[in-house]
């Protein structure tokens, strides 16, 4: 058995720690997004695959959901008293991965190399597959006071605070990229596939946008599944709300079932969106469920309503 798993974010990852107690060991294979990847103190930080490396090694923030478990800020408040710019906040522990991330990568280690590094040091067993190793950027551009600015993701999200105002999103370098060729093979030999909770624009968007990626999952004969990002008409966390309609998808779970039309089989939307299900299932079979992953408890059953669906057998406990 074979599945493997599209992958950014929060959401994502919780859907993952559901996902790797549920499957039988050694099936799971994650492909992340590197698009949200970003320079900071000159060292190279990339979020959506810490998040997961930190979720599968049982050790992420469970409040925040990103980032270490009892962290300190000692480096960022000592930054601050000489006037550096700390709106992306790195603790203290954090810093030693991307501490070590930067010098490999520096070394001539690509980032395939050291996201394997980084995940055997926190013991995560589960393949962690970045989408490339090629440096790919989200950037988002947003209407400010009439003027339109072109700013990373990042600076868009955390700085700003997700402004409305948004133009328009694009990945820059995405166009040149090339897959990793273990994620081509993944896809290509998978059984299920899986496409997380996450952003569809910046999360999930990116990685089907790297050359070869959206027609290796079209060619697969794998069952394929989405679970929703959207409850209601908002995100349950992020500015998908912001970024969707930019790009032409109606915030709800009926846009995301029209926007995966062509890769997935199945749609689960949440139960608070029963009433939509009909509008779903115009574009793909829909399954209801509890998609709000406040514990891990819940996170396991929401994998469990995946798998079943996937028709995956021999689950684990």
């Amino acid at each position: 058995m074979r599945v493997v798993a599209l992958a950014g974010g929060v959401g994502a990852s919780k859907l993952l720690r559901g996902l790797v107690r549920v499957l039988p060991p050694g099936s799971l294979t994650v492909v992340g997004n590197t698009a949200d990847d970003i320079e900071v103190h000159g060292l190279h930080v990339s979020p959506d695959l810490d998040t997961i490396a930190y979720t599968l090694g049982s050790a992420a923030d469970p409040e925040r959901g990103w980032g270490l478990a009892g962290e300190t800020w000692n480096a960022r408040d000592a930054m601050e008293r000489y006037g550096m710019a700390t709106w992306f906040a790195l603790g203290d522990r954090d810093l030693a991965t991307h501490l070590y991330r930067t010098r490999r990568l520096r070394e001539g280690a690509c980032l395939s190399e050291v996201t394997q590094e980084i995940c055997a040091a926190w013991n995560v067993t589960t393949p962690v597959l970045p989408m490339t190793d090629d440096p790919v950027t989200n950037r988002i551009v947003v209407d400010v006071d009439g003027t339109a600015e072109d700013i990373h993701f990042q600076e868009y999200l955390i700085r700003r605070g997700s402004p409305p105002g948004v133009i328009r999103s694009y990945v820059a370098g995405v166009e040149t990229a090339r897959p990793l060729p273990a994620v081509v093979e993944a896809i290509r030999t998978a059984d299920a596939l899986v496409l997380c909770p996450s952003n569809p624009v910046v999360s999930i968007g990116p990685i089907l946008a790297v050359p070869g990626v959206r027609e290796a999952i079209q060619r697969s004969r794998a069952r394929k599944i989405a679970v929703t990002p959207i409850i209601g008409d908002a995100p349950v966390r992020g500015p998908a709300d912001k970024l969707m309609p930019a790009a032409g998808i109606d915030v709800s779970c009926a846009g995301i079932a029209r926007h995966y039309a062509d890769l997935v089989d199945t749609l689960v939307i949440d139960v608070r969106d029963r009433d939509r299900a009909a509008e779903v299932a115009v574009f793909a079979k829909c399954v209801v469920a509890d998609t709000l992953m406040t514990d891990l408890d819940a996170s396991v059953g929401l994998a469990r309503v995946v798998c079943a669906d996937l028709g995956l057998g021999g689950l684990s406990a």
